[in-house]
């Protein structure tokens, strides 16, 4: 995404962009190790949960092509984490899941914030900014563990809280920007709040409640 995040120059948006994406492609190739997927898996699983949730939002947005067939960078970031996974891997093997979480856990705050704003900048209204925003954390995940041939992690009644994270801090970057006071500082706490809730919610086990059975 090219626009201007109000309270971030564009060379400082564009960091946290990338390393959005860096982290995200992390978490991929991760899972592909786990898997035991080559090095063509690997780059699949990286890009994927990289930029498939922000292509959706880009092509819902009418924004296409969507940024990622647009910025070469978008493609050489998850092609350097899959070049890291695949060297390094060995010395994090026993740390495999976890590392893993983490890197899901910061992707899910950066990009539901950025995710958010885009679609605000594209004249959304509040609420289906909100859904775009939460779409642009969590789709590449999906898109990951579909392609894993994994039930997606943000559906399955055993997985802690990872939807409902991005969709408060969505929320709160929503209401900021509708009430004329989202800065930076506002998105890097929303995204900041997102990743502390994400991984509290794997170190104490929360979950998202669910009908009796």
């Amino acid at each position: 995404m090219n626009e201007t995040i109000v309270g971030l120059d564009a060379d400082t948006q564009r960091t946290l962009e990338l390393i959005g994406l860096f982290v995200f492609a992390l978490s991929g190739a991760l899972l592909a190790v786990r898997k035991n997927y080559d090095i063509v898996g690997m780059g699949v699983l990286a890009f994927a949960t990289a930029c498939g949730g922000g292509i959706i939002r880009d092509v819902m947005l009418d924004d296409t092509p969507p940024i990622a067939f647009r910025d070469l960078a978008y493609l050489l970031i998850p092609l350097a984490a899959t070049s890291a996974v695949f060297i390094g891997h060995r010395a994090i093997s026993t740390h495999l899941l976890g590392i893993g979480a983490v890197f899901d856990a910061a992707g899910l705050g950066l990009f539901c914030v950025t995710g958010t704003v885009k679609a605000l900048e594209f004249g959304v209204r509040p609420a289906p900014a909100v859904a775009l925003g939460v779409i642009t954390a969590a789709g590449g995940g999906v898109l990951r563990d579909v392609l894993a041939q994994e039930s997606p992690a943000m559906f399955r009644a055993d997985s802690v809280l990872f939807s409902i994270p991005a969709a408060l801090g969505a929320t709160l970057v929503a209401l900021a920007w509708k009430g004329d006071w989202y800065t930076g500082l506002v998105g890097g706490g929303a995204a900041l709040g997102v990743f502390l809730l994400r991984v509290g919610a794997i170190y104490f086990d929360w979950h998202a409640p669910r009908p009796r059975p």
